[in-house]
């Protein structure tokens, strides 16, 4: 096998369980990629293996670009980006809700959330929340997939004062991303379907 690759019994050449050899017909081996983790490569891509990042330095090399070498062992840093963002909500006083917001990026991201305070010249302040409100909580935690983080405001029970917009906002030391979405609280179900 090449340099980086492994010979590995192929199956037509593994006993049967229980069985005699199975007849020498096919290659005695198969080559596999010994490092089976991923890499960062010096273009800043991610590769699946060390293999992968071989395969990809010869095609830019055949296209007369430079080799493309090992940076680092694991994933390359990113900055986050968010995979989901908070959605709009209409609701009435009293009801219980929440805003979600996934957000990736390696390193894990800091989540936060914030609620806009706009004036009649935009925005005049963010208010970190849950700050000292006792209808609202916050949860943050690991997952669903690796370097991502969820986030959660939860408010119960809505008023009329905690009508706004909501801002998720993701931080880690390659970069930010932020995404918002606004709550609107109404005096009854039935305004829910006029306003929308």
């Amino acid at each position: 096998c090449a340099p980086g690759l492994e010979c590995v019994k192929s199956r037509q050449r593994r006993k049967a369980k229980g069985g005699p050899a199975l007849p020498a017909s096919g290659p005695p081996g198969v080559c596999l990629c010994k490092s089976r983790y991923p890499v960062c490569g010096s273009d800043g891509l991610t590769y699946g293996s060390g293999c992968q990042l071989r395969a990809a330095s010869l095609r830019a090399q055949s296209r007369g670009e430079p080799a493309i070498s090992q940076r680092s062992k694991g994933a390359c840093e990113q900055g986050p980006s968010i995979v989901t963002p908070p959605k709009d909500i209409w609701n009435v006083t009293g009801a219980q809700i929440y805003l979600s917001c996934e957000v990736i990026g390696i390193p894990t991201p800091v989540l936060i959330w914030n609620k806009i305070i706009r004036g009649q010249y935009g925005v005049q302040r963010m208010e970190l929340l849950p700050g000292d409100r006792e209808n609202l909580a916050i949860q943050t935690r690991g997952g669903p997939e690796k370097h991502e983080v969820t986030g959660w405001v939860l408010i119960s029970p809505l008023s009329k004062e905690d009508a706004g917009e909501y801002e998720c906002h993701a931080s880690n030391a390659k970069g930010e991303a932020t995404a918002s979405a606004k709550i609107h609280v109404v005096e009854t179900l039935h305004e829910i379907a006029l306003t929308k």
